[in-house]
Order: C-alpha cells, then sequence, then structure tokens
C-alpha cells in the first residue's frame, strides 16, 4: 500500500456533505477540514497493484460538488 494525500476544492456551502460523501466510500484513513485554496485533505492508502489515478477516479472523484482536486504521491517515510 502506498499513501497518496488528495485535498479537495469544494463547491461553497458544500464541504460537510462531500466530507460525509468520502466518509461514506470507506477508502480514506484520515480526512481533515484545511485553510487555503483546498477544504478537505485526505490520506489514503492505495494497493500497490493498483493504478493511482484510476483508483482514485472511480473511487472518489465521482462524488457530487467537489469542484477541484490536487493528489500528492509519496515516495519514501523518514
Amino acid at each position: 500500500m502506498r499513501p497518496v494525500f488528495v485535498q479537495f476544492r469544494c463547491t461553497p456551502g458544500k464541504t460537510y456533505e462531500v466530507a460525509e460523501a468520502i466518509y461514506d466510500r470507506e477508502i480514506v484513513s484520515e480526512l481533515y477540514s484545511t485553510s487555503g485554496e483546498y477544504d478537505l485533505m485526505a490520506k489514503i492508502y492505495v494497493p500497490d497493484d493498483q493504478d493511482v489515478g484510476k483508483f482514485l477516479s472511480e473511487s472518489l472523484f465521482d462524488i457530487p460538488d467537489i469542484r477541484r482536486t490536487l493528489t500528492t504521491m509519496t515516495f519514501k517515510a523518514f
């Protein structure tokens, strides 16, 4: 499993609904509200045998009121 971080920008006023929908998918290990350009940040463990983009697209990115995402790949823990 490899961890990736995904930030979500939501339609104004819909952040809590998006957060609930993300949790309902049961694939995030952590989910935070954030300040700045994005509203939420999730830590997700992607199975090693899965393509990250396809996994995230099929698992999360169809949730209504997600306006934009930013995915950060991880490589090594120190």
